[in-house]
């Protein structure tokens, strides 16, 4: 093995892998839960997503929120379906596509899980600080803005 350094950051100064253990550390809290209703975080990422939007979506646009793949999307929405969890609706004009949306059932059970959700929060703005919670928030939200706009002028040239 040769000691001499590698031509890159230290593993220690890896993005991907900070942003990778802060979401496991982040999502040890927040699974408990989620067993508790039996959903996997795929489910739950969904079901929170249609929870937020304020009218039906559709898959492209759930899968792009949810950072899955349509594939993915495809089947977890199949499960929540036959659970009574979201509705399909055919698009007008377009029988190939359809719009997605909670049922009442699937809004009853993110209001269920809503509480316990919030309560990790809470706990997580006690350790790291609300102050600090909001900014870096913030700052990811930013930092995927600056990477999506890189990306988009790549793809235009």
């Amino acid at each position: 093995m040769s000691s001499e350094p590698l031509p890159m950051r230290p593993f220690s100064a890896s993005l991907p892998m900070a942003l990778l253990l802060a979401r496991e550390a982040t999502m040890r809290r927040f699974r408990p839960s989620l067993a508790e209703h039996g959903l996997t975080e795929q489910q739950w990422r969904v079901l929170r997503a249609l929870a937020s939007a304020d009218q039906p979506i559709e898959v492209s646009v759930l899968a792009e929120r949810t950072a899955l793949l349509a594939p993915s999307v495809t089947r977890i929405v199949a499960r929540l379906a036959d659970d009574g969890m979201i509705r399909r609706d055919a698009v007008v004009g377009d029988a190939r596509r359809s719009t997605l949306a909670l049922t009442t059932r699937g809004r009853h059970l993110v209001t269920r899980i809503a509480p316990q959700s919030e309560t990790t929060y809470a706990e997580i703005e006690a350790a790291f600080g609300a102050d600090r919670l909001a900014a870096l928030l913030d700052e990811l939200d930013d930092l995927t803005v600056v990477l999506d706009a890189v990306d988009d002028a790549r793809e235009a040239s």
